[in-house]
């Protein structure tokens, strides 16, 4: 079965997009694996697939596979792409755009200046929301926002537990505080708090440093695919949890890996602007390289 695809990235969090209005699209997790893998397949973090919406609030339906080949919620990098990628390639020229996504509606704006302003939605840190069974936990109160201590099982660095705050922006979040993203243990902790049996359906690990009231560094490992160059919506819960805590004030310029996002949340509207990048189209056999990989595993 052969697609057409478009390979994108926002601030280096990278995608295979598919138009599945134009084309006949069945994605599976073993399709979604191989086109993500980076020896056999195209390589992305992500797959996006945009379909018509299914209902009529929406202009169009937007769903995300992971690298692993689950589906997840949301993907603020993902969500800027889609806008370009609807716009680049004829599907609509209406902007703003709305995107249906499993969790609600999205509203996408792309700007004269090539960067896209997504409003990302509802930001809720409840730990029901996340989900994460927060009961028995040791937690403390800073600002207005809740940090829980999670223990970690032989904890891979050596410590025996992390301090987190818990944000749910349709993804879930757990944001942590550090003295330098360049020297924290982003690939030890990050597998290890992603799959904490805290967290049934797993999380986001974001590594945050403050550099100033309106300036974080970030980096994020995020289930499913590791960690990115970017992650929008770990940006956007680092920003809410930094602001609740008394460590940050709207807006805030979030250094990535990747790129410069720019968050803003007055407690109410979250919203994120940062690039989308189209790279190069092309066309994929992708049962071929299901085949492909079944082979070489």
């Amino acid at each position: 079965m052969t697609w057409n695809f478009t390979k994108m990235h926002g601030a280096g969090n990278d995608f295979v997009v598919l138009d599945g209005v134009r084309q006949s699209i069945d994605m599976t997790p073993e399709r979604a694996r191989a086109l993500a893998d980076r020896h056999f397949g195209i390589g992305a973090d992500q797959i996006l697939l945009v379909e018509p919406a299914t209902v009529h609030e929406a202009d169009f339906r937007y769903r995300i596979f992971n690298a692993d080949g689950s589906e997840v919620e949301h993907c603020g990098n993902g969500a800027r792409c889609f806008v370009r990628f609807v716009h680049e390639t004829g599907l609509s020229d209406r902007n703003p755009l709305r995107a249906q996504i499993a969790t609600g509606i999205l509203v996408l704006d792309e700007g004269d200046d090539e960067q896209v302003t997504v409003d990302m939605g509802v930001t809720r840190f409840d730990p029901a929301a996340l989900p994460f069974d927060a009961d028995g936990l040791t937690k403390r109160q800073e600002g207005e926002d809740t940090l829980y201590v999670l223990p970690l099982a032989d904890g891979p660095d050596g410590r025996a537990s992390v301090e987190i705050s818990a944000v749910a922006i349709s993804n879930p979040h757990a944001v942590l505080r550090v003295d330098d993203v360049d020297t924290a243990p982003v690939g030890l902790l990050g597998p290890v708090i992603e799959s904490h049996p805290r967290f049934p359906r797993r999380v986001n690990a974001g590594f945050m440093q403050v550099v100033d009231r309106h300036h974080i560094r970030l980096r994020v490992y995020e289930r499913g695919a590791g960690e990115t160059l970017a992650c929008g919506t770990g940006a956007c819960a680092a920003v809410a949890a930094g602001i609740r805590r008394g460590l940050l004030d709207t807006p805030v310029q979030v250094q990535a890996r990747g790129g410069v996002l720019t968050v803003g949340w007055d407690g109410k509207a979250l919203r994120m602007t940062g690039p989308a990048t189209s790279v190069y189209t092309g066309q994929v056999d992708v049962d071929q390289l299901v085949f492909s990989m079944a082979l070489n595993r």
